[in-house]
């Protein structure tokens, strides 16, 4: 019996043995199968635990299923029928052209431009400038100037404190806080002098007449009425009743036979004065100041170093000299220069960029004209840049560029399709913290021009020429903060009574960009805005709203020069006349121009 037992035990060390090396997972097999006393009672925690926690599953399972059967079983909702909304019904028609007010917006602000022909005006009024009748500090949006209705103007200028206009017979008028703090209201001071165009500066009006002379207004009231200043033999009086207007004239010396000025730009210190002879002279214009940021493009003229005699002498400017300038514009402190071979030519101020080359802080300005190389600007474009117009304000300056194409380097002209087309291109630089580059970006300084893709590369068809044409800007003004360009678009504005009654009017396209501080751009909102951007008729929409367009969305269109009849129905005088706009010093205006 013993050597069974024994031999038994050694067949079970064996088996086990065996098993365990086959597989040795199950070696710990039996420790989770112990039957001792605290393996049952840790299996029956467990097991109540596990039934536990089962149990909460199934509840939330069925409460779940509760919560959702009906949208299980509920039919799917049916989509929302289509409904088609038509045109709504216009009012009916009493005659050909009021059929065409009611289907065109745009002919109707045709039609009112020439029926109520006047200025409208926008942006801040702490001057007494937007609304000379109105204390509102700002002018939200397009307000008429009630002195000025029924007017056409031959020039407008605006500052914040003053407003200067040419009526239609070449005299000055003059408004704002600046001009008389007691009665800033609109009033005839600077008369008989076939004044065609003028600008503005920092305390002085430069006006241009017919004839070529440029004389220089005080903006105030006061001084215009006050004894004579220094350098008597420069002043000249003369009766404008009832007053006596004192003014200083601005003649540039060693003129040709038959030159004289044809043109004039100013600014807040300076003056620039285009002559026949394609010659430019600089000057003063202001008397609170010398210019001395090179804007008069005479190196190493100040106010110690100046010539003997009046203050305001021009100067030629003899880097200029041999070229034939047929444009000048003047921002804050700089200058440009434009001639007929398209070349551009920048001084002045430059620590905002304003002159298209990147600052140099040793270098803040440049006292002599020199050119700005668009050509290098297009290098590798396959295309020949021509300068066509500049524009400049605060510290932006404004280039439109009629670019050609031409054959590359390895190109033959056989082989490219639009050889001589022409791209109208659109450029702008200096300051953009306040979107007056019209980029989209805010850039605060400029480190050359940056094309402003709004206003570049647009064609349209011509049904007169039957083809394709650019467009390029008719005008570009350029405020202190903000600009405004009105496209040269095809317009159409022969709509008569021999016409289609559908046949209508419309104008140009006019976009508007930059500071808004003083919703000098005509939004009714304050925001700036860095692309170019439409705004409502200047009427506001009421025109629109009596012939049932409330509550629809049309823009502004300004209308191109015509002969038209003025007065309502078309009752009156048959003039040439146009809508011009004018960005001014955080004011806007929309005048009747002449």
């Amino acid at each position: 019996m013993t050597i069974r037992r024994v031999a038994l035990r050694q067949t079970s060390l064996l088996c086990r043995h065996t098993i365990n090396r086959t597989n040795p997972a199950i070696r710990q097999w039996p420790r989770f199968s112990s039957t001792s006393r605290e393996g049952d009672e840790a299996g029956r925690r467990r097991g109540g635990l596990g039934r536990f926690l089962g149990g909460m599953l199934v509840a939330l399972a069925a409460g779940g299923a509760v919560v959702l059967y009906p949208s299980f079983t509920k039919e799917s909702p049916k989509p929302r029928e289509a409904v088609i909304e038509y045109e709504k019904s216009r009012p009916l028609a009493e005659s050909k052209e009021d059929n065409r007010d009611l289907i065109s917006s745009q002919h109707l602000q045709v039609k009112k431009s020439w029926e109520n022909p006047g200025v409208y005006a926008w942006g801040s009024n702490a001057g007494r400038v937007a609304a000379p009748d109105s204390t509102d500090p700002v002018v939200k949006t397009p307000r008429r100037i009630a002195y000025f209705d029924g007017q056409l103007l031959r020039d407008i200028k605006l500052d914040r404190e003053f407003g200067a206009a040419v009526t239609e017979k070449g005299n000055l008028v003059q408004w704002g806080t600046a001009f008389s703090q007691a009665n800033p209201m609109p009033a005839e001071t600077l008369k008989g002098k076939d004044l065609v165009k003028i600008e503005i500066s920092k305390d002085r009006i430069i006006a241009l007449s017919k004839n070529g002379t440029v004389y220089s207004v005080p903006v105030a009231g006061a001084d215009q009425t006050a004894g004579k200043k220094s350098h008597q033999s420069s002043w000249f009086s003369f009766w404008s009743s009832p007053e006596t207007v004192n003014y200083r004239q601005l003649k540039p010396q060693n003129l040709a036979w038959g030159e004289s000025v044809t043109d004039i730009s100013s600014s807040l210190e300076h003056a620039l004065l285009l002559t026949s002879k394609g010659r430019v002279f600089a000057a003063a214009s202001s008397t609170s100041d010398f210019p001395s940021k090179g804007q008069m493009g005479i190196p190493g003229l100040t106010w110690a170093t100046q010539p003997k005699g009046p203050y305001d002498e021009p100067h030629e400017i003899l880097s200029l000299k041999g070229f034939n300038i047929a444009k000048v514009a003047a921002g804050d402190y700089h200058s440009l220069a434009l001639d007929t071979d398209g070349r551009v030519f920048v001084f002045g101020d430059n620590t905002s960029g304003q002159l298209g080359f990147e600052v140099e802080p040793q270098f803040p300005f440049l006292d002599a004209p020199i050119p700005l190389p668009f050509n290098k600007i297009y290098s590798g474009s396959n295309q020949q840049p021509y300068v066509t117009s500049i524009a400049a304000g605060g510290t932006n300056s404004y280039f439109t560029v009629d670019a050609k194409r031409i054959t590359g380097m390895r190109e033959e002209a056989d082989s490219v399709r639009d050889l001589g087309r022409v791209t109208a291109d659109t450029w702008a630089c200096g300051a953009g913290i306040w979107g007056g580059l019209g980029t989209g970006k805010w850039t605060h300084v400029s480190l050359g021009p940056s094309k402003i893709k709004s206003l570049s590369g647009l064609y349209e068809w011509d049904e007169n020429t039957n083809s394709v044409i650019p467009i390029r800007l008719a005008r570009l003004s350029a405020g202190s903060t903000h600009a405004a360009a009105v496209m040269d678009n095809v317009t159409f504005v022969d709509a008569s009574d021999v016409s289609s009654h559908n046949d209508t009017n419309w104008g140009a396209d006019i976009v508007f960009w930059g500071g808004n501080e003083y919703y000098q751009l005509g939004t009714g909102k304050r925001n700036n805005i860095p692309l170019p951007t439409y705004i409502d008729p200047l009427d506001g929409g009421e025109g629109d709203a009596e012939k049932g367009r409330r509550g629809e969305h049309h823009r502004f269109q300004i209308t191109p020069r015509t002969t038209a009849r003025l007065g309502e129905g078309g009752n009156g005088r048959k003039v040439s006349v146009e809508q011009r706009v004018e960005c001014g010093r955080f004011v806007t205006a929309v005048y009747s121009g002449t």
